[in-house]
């Protein structure tokens, strides 16, 4: 049974039944999985694997663990810094910044990948500005060269431990203050600034070989009148055919108060698929994942299909050995060496 278009979350540490038979749909693809979900590297361990385990190829298993305020998994994993430390040493040592976000992709990858998860959805390539707060320390820096430079090693260290990148958030979320999560983000610049700015990331990126980007639900009001998650343009003309991308396109979670403009989460599934994407989340409400199937039970791409069938994250390496290896020994001494001494430190 291929891979379908619908990426879902679950309620708890455990799959109840009903989550289990949904897994079973051909419309579900992947799960992803919150803070709420996770007890210890033993529980989470076996919960990917009961989830992989239902489905001949298995569903994908996510997480956001960029580092710093966005780490899902805390007790048992080491305390990434947020990746604007990266951009501080930049500035004043590129070489050893580039040295560090390749080796800070490593170690966020391998250890996502020693309890199975396929991928993380990193890195953030929005630009920080100083001006949206939830973006902020999850960008690299300022500079969209620096930000392709430093996003690129930390996706050739993501690659080095087995785990494909996901680009976010397409076109760039780092030039609003409102949080999509909250509102509608407005962004009023045209588009020959988001081309010469925030766009540049992901074309570097594209080329590069990132194998994913997920998409803002941001409004720019002077080039189209649709959310860029719902809109052919960013996601076919601009995405697909400017930019060369030919790789997974997500949504970002259906569910945000952002996407509200498209309708209830069926409408916006299906807006989204519309517009280009080839998988959507729906992150928390089991009852808002079968309206979603329900909608799309038409659905049949198989160019979506073996885009995302290219995600599965590839290697092994325990848990267990992590602790005996030297190498993940030194990453984690360097990779933190150069965190704030607030966040200092492994959990």
């Amino acid at each position: 049974m291929a891979l379908g278009p619908v990426m879902m979350g679950i309620a708890t540490l455990q799959l109840k039944a009903e989550e289990r038979e949904l897994m079973t749909h051909p419309l579900i693809g992947g799960v992803i999985l919150f803070s709420r979900n996770y007890e210890s590297p033993t529980q989470v361990m076996a919960l990917v694997a009961e989830i992989h385990a239902l489905r001949t190829p298995k569903l994908l298993v996510t997480v956001d663990h960029e580092g710093g305020r966005v780490q899902r998994f805390r007790a048992g994993f080491t305390a990434l810094p947020a990746v604007t430390h990266l951009g501080k040493l930049f500035d004043k040592e590129p070489k050893a910044a580039r040295e560090l976000a390749e080796l800070s992709g490593w170690l966020m990858a391998i250890e996502m990948r020693a309890i199975g998860i396929d991928f993380s959805f990193a890195p953030v390539l929005d630009l920080g500005r100083g001006i949206c707060k939830v973006i902020g320390d999850r960008a690299f820096h300022k500079d969209p060269e620096v930000v392709a430079d430093l996003a690129h090693q930390y996706m050739i260290g993501m690659h080095r431990a087995g785990m494909p990148a996901t680009g976010k958030h397409f076109p760039g979320h780092g030039g609003v203050v409102e949080d999509s999560h909250l509102a509608v983000p407005v962004d009023k610049r045209r588009y020959e600034d988001l081309q010469m700015e925030d766009l540049m990331p992901f074309d570097r990126m594209a080329h590069f070989g990132m194998e994913a980007v997920m998409v803002a639900h941001v409004l720019y009001e002077q080039i189209d009148s649709n959310l860029a998650g719902f809109s052919p343009f960013w996601l076919q003309e601009v995405l697909r055919n400017r930019l060369k991308f030919q790789g997974v396109i997500f949504s970002d979670d259906l569910e945000m108060e952002g996407a509200s403009v498209a309708g209830d989460v069926a409408d916006r599934a299906e807006a989204a698929i519309n517009a280009g994407c080839d998988m959507v989340l729906v992150c928390k409400e089991f009852d808002a994942v079968v309206s979603v199937l329900e909608r799309l039970k038409n659905w049949h791409n198989p160019t979506s299909q073996l885009r995302l069938s290219r995600l599965h994250g590839k290697g092994h390496v325990t848990y267990e050995s992590l602790s005996s290896d030297p190498e993940w020994k030194r990453a984690v001494k360097k990779v933190i060496a150069y965190d704030e001494p607030h966040t200092l430190g492994l959990l």
